[in-house]
């Protein structure tokens, strides 16, 4: 009884069944490299957002507490964020319930502007309402 050749037809499929194992592990391998940089991307998207949002509220905060509200814009540039924080204070005319108008009612309005291709872009907007007399000092 010889039982060689049957050796020699399994070690060539041991062979075909590594070379097939192997290219398995590599797209499983490449699969979770692809999704972790993936990951990596949406954090760091998640983390500007953030860190822009922190940025516009604190700029209307400051907007807001300013204790006699002139109307115009005024611009902020913070270089090491590449970007500048626009306010703007207008006047409105608003009519309460009654038809009546309100007076003193003021629009602030906070954008965050980015440069892109050379001009600035508008990336982020807040907006709010306040009423003149607010935060007088008594």
């Amino acid at each position: 009884m010889r039982r060689t050749p049957q050796r020699r037809a399994q070690g060539g499929f041991l062979l075909l069944e590594v070379i097939i194992a192997m290219t398995f592990f590599c797209i499983v391998v490449l699969s979770l490299v692809v999704a972790l940089q993936r990951t990596a991307k949406a954090a760091e998207i998640a983390r500007e957002e953030v860190k822009l949002s922190r940025i516009l509220e604190s700029a209307m905060k400051e907007a807001i507490s300013v204790p006699v509200l002139e109307e115009g814009t005024t611009t902020a540039v913070i270089d090491e964020l590449k970007l500048e924080i626009d306010t703007v204070v207008e006047a409105m005319e608003l009519e309460n319930q009654d038809g009546q108008m309100l007076q003193g009612m003021f629009r602030i309005k906070v954008m965050a502007l980015m440069p892109k291709d050379g001009e600035w872009q508008v990336e982020r907007t807040a907006e709010t309402y306040r009423y003149a007399q607010l935060y007088q000092p008594q």
